[in-house]
């Protein structure tokens, strides 16, 4: 016998959970589309060279590739702005610009799995490409504001910093670009392991303990640049309160390819991690297309925003997707319910029907309230022959005779 088991990092999600996810999903694609991006889904594979080197060292390690029965190199998806940047590069005659995407699609790193660390999870992005603006960038983030407002949220706050401070050491201090790196990677970390650990993690890698020492106080009291300043007045003019982002120095976000402008959602209540991060990339589409195309983004923690959501009771008490079950009371009365069934089908009220015909009825019942189905119908000899159906409504714990006209009309209101 096999043993019945999912692969280390790996998920199933049942119905209850998969409906969570669902209902996320479908919140943030109203609010992407409501700001005019548009769906986009790319392959699980691409080929490796495609995506090495674009995440930077650790990057590259935590990559799954493998060589296929055709001996090609490739690799799984391990993000969704590297093929992001391939696709608008591949079709930039065909796609209008600038292309606003929204992409919600699986991604895969050989992560070591812990609390929060999964092998396999689900990215949701939304990128402009071919627009070097501002406004681009506000609008990025004031779409991020709103889609955590539809799912509830309430007290989060946008970090914002601009890569390009960073750059600026290299104009004080005699870094290398080698060692700006490290600093880059070092500052991201301040918020989790303080400023003391950072300092030994730069010294640890090479940098000096004075040059260290510059760096971080250097950054610490960085003002922010005047992209920013316009980026910030965009924002309240998109109707972001100045209470939902700040201005941060020491936000730095590991990943190689950012350019500019960059930020991170916290949620007051939710300490764990982001919400949410993205920024400013204009080089890399540019390594596909051989000229540069600016684009801005932002990639959604979903596993975090599901958790976040659950430890803050988010979610509707009732995400069932079934509205109706209708009863099975005998072989000979299967008829009557399966009309039934069909009608309420016809108005769009997602109705499932028992499958048996000697089924107890409390069996029926008690199936319906193991799913959450809010409402059961129930059809017997007296109903069939009055042309009528008992209605029980669990929600509110009330039972009802009305006609099948009536029900049709009280479902639907």
């Amino acid at each position: 016998m096999i043993k019945a088991q999912t692969l280390k990092g790996f998920r199933d999600f049942l119905p209850e959970q998969a409906r969570k996810r669902q209902y996320v999903i479908n919140k943030l694609k109203g609010v992407f589309e409501s700001f005019g991006f548009e769906p986009l889904e790319t392959p699980a594979l691409e080929y490796e060279e495609v995506l090495l080197g674009k995440y930077g060292e650790e990057g590259d390690k935590l990559m799954y590739r493998f060589t296929d029965n055709g001996d090609r190199k490739v690799a799984l998806r391990y993000d969704q702005t590297v093929p992001l940047a391939r696709v608008a590069a591949q079709y930039q005659n065909e796609l209008p610009m600038p292309f606003k995407r929204y992409q919600i699609q699986p991604v895969w790193r050989a992560e070591n799995t812990q609390k929060g660390r999964f092998r396999e999870f689900l990215q949701c992005d939304i990128d402009t490409v071919g627009l070097n603006s501002p406004l681009a960038d506000a609008e990025i983030i004031a779409t991020v504001v709103e889609s955590l407002k539809k799912l509830g949220f309430k007290d989060f706050k946008m970090i914002i910093n601009d890569r390009n401070l960073f750059a600026l050491l290299l104009k004080r201090q005699a870094f290398s670009e080698k060692s700006l790196q490290i600093i880059i990677r070092s500052m991201d970390k301040i918020k989790k392991i303080g400023r003391e650990a950072v300092l030994g993690e730069m010294i640890e890698k090479g940098i000096p303990s004075e040059q260290a020492t510059y760096a971080i106080q250097t950054i610490e009291t960085m003002q922010p640049t005047d992209n920013l300043r316009q980026i910030f007045d965009l924002l309240v003019k998109l109707g972001v309160d100045k209470s939902q982002f700040e201005f941060s120095p020491t936000l730095a976000r590991g990943l190689d390819y950012y350019t500019g402008m960059i930020f991170e959602v916290e949620a007051e209540a939710y300490p764990t991690g982001s919400l949410a991060g993205g920024g400013r990339f204009d080089k890399l589409v540019g390594m596909f297309a051989g000229k540069d195309i600016p684009a801005v983004g932002v990639a959604y923690g979903f596993d975090r925003i599901i958790e976040a959501m659950d430890q803050l009771g988010l979610f509707p008490a009732d995400l069932a997707t079934t509205e109706v079950l209708v009863t099975v009371f005998s072989k000979e009365l299967l008829q009557e319910s399966i009309k039934v069934t069909s009608r309420l089908r016809s108005k769009d009220i997602a109705t499932e029907l028992w499958l048996e015909t000697e089924t107890k009825l409390d069996k029926q019942l008690k199936y319906a309230d193991q799913k959450g189905i809010p409402y059961v119908v129930i059809i017997g000899p007296e109903e069939a022959e009055k042309n009528i159906i008992t209605l029980k409504d669990f929600k509110n714990k009330t039972q009802e005779t009305l006609p099948l006209d009536e029900l049709v009309a009280k479902l639907t209101s």
